[in-house]
């Protein structure tokens, strides 16, 4: 079957490998689409590891059930694409995020698991979701990074009436403006060094207004909220960012670093103890919550449609991830349709 593999640095290439075997109970499925996540662009950038499918954002039918006597062929479905154990205490809490496992044989983010850039893939038997068929294709594979935000303002823990800075205006950076709106944030904005990104954001309704991280953006947050931010959203991680994050947040206020940095960063920790700021982690989501991003979508509480610009085939990949990254273009949330 063809599928797109890294190459090199910022390069794919579309190559012939064998279907995916069965071996340890997986489920089979044949992929319908595939979205493209913020974190497979830092593994294309790097050109690292080379020949790995990513892909972790996804829907599919079930061709083989693997070990899970309640999934049939034809079955609907999406997954957690991570590893845990299931047995450390971790695990045991509802914490997978947390296992020293989750992320050595992630699905589209490992050698073993190939993702989404193909036609059909392997998933672990026990990270498959059923998806209700009032939820459609397109909808599904926006799960992944929408319960990504929510993992995010669950940890933030927003109050009614706070104001609340996110910092970057990806897909994560969009769907945490969202559910921050959603938890009652009086005000919401959105720091953006890509004007299209930005004035998008406030089209679809996620930010009440963007500001402009290229010129004076720590004077216009802090005339525009007195003193601060109650709270940031990091959705960057990198330096610039997250060090904006800690000048615009208010005395006593919270980050919640979303961002992952690919190298260490050198940050003003100074400002964050005199400001006694509390600094949190963020990484992924508890299925929980990725089972209640399904609920919320199927159940039309929220709409995750107005975030994908575009579905493509394999051979527009890597055009697509061009697009994603010029610094210049409006589009957050690419799918890719492996059939196409």
């Amino acid at each position: 079957m063809k599928c797109v593999s890294i190459k090199g640095k910022r390069e794919f290439e579309i190559r012939e490998v064998a279907e995916p075997i069965a071996e340890n109970g997986e489920v089979i499925i044949d992929v319908k689409k595939c979205g493209i996540c913020g974190s497979d662009i830092h593994y294309w950038e790097s050109g690292e590891p080379v020949g790995l499918i990513l892909g972790h954002e996804y829907v599919g039918v079930v061709m083989n059930p693997g070990n899970r006597e309640d999934l049939k062929v034809g079955d609907r479905v999406t997954a957690l694409p991570i590893s845990p154990c299931m047995k450390c205490s971790a695990c045991e809490t509802g914490n997978l995020q947390y296992c020293t496992q989750t992320w050595t044989k992630a699905t589209g983010l490992s050698l073993a698991y190939p993702g989404a850039l193909a036609p059909k893939m392997k998933v672990h038997s026990d990270m498959v979701v059923k998806v209700p068929d009032t939820i459609s294709d397109n909808e599904v594979a926006m799960v992944e990074p929408t319960a990504v935000g929510l993992h995010a303002i669950h940890l933030a823990d927003i109050k009614v009436g706070q104001k609340v800075l996110v910092v970057g205006g990806g897909i994560i950076g969009l769907v945490s403006a969202m559910f921050a709106k959603k938890e009652g944030a009086s005000y919401v904005a959105l720091s953006e060094t890509n004007k299209a990104r930005g004035e998008k954001a406030v089209e679809l309704g996620v930010a009440d207004e963007w500001l402009d991280a290229n010129s004076s953006m720590i004077e216009t947050a802090l005339s525009k909220t007195n003193s601060g931010f109650d709270i940031v959203i990091e959705c960057c991680g990198n330096e610039p960012a997250v060090t904006s994050s800690i000048l615009c947040v208010k005395p006593g206020g919270k980050i919640v670093l979303v961002g992952v940095a690919s190298e260490p960063i050198m940050v003003p920790t100074v400002l964050s103890v005199m400001k006694e700021v509390t600094m949190q982690g963020a990484i992924a989501y508890t299925k929980d919550e990725f089972v209640t991003c399904i609920d919320l979508i199927a159940n039309k509480h929220i709409d995750v449609l107005k975030f994908v610009d575009d579905t493509v085939g394999l051979e527009d990949v890597q055009k697509s991830y061009e697009r994603l990254t010029s610094g210049s273009n409006s589009a957050v949330k690419i799918l890719v349709d492996p059939n196409k």
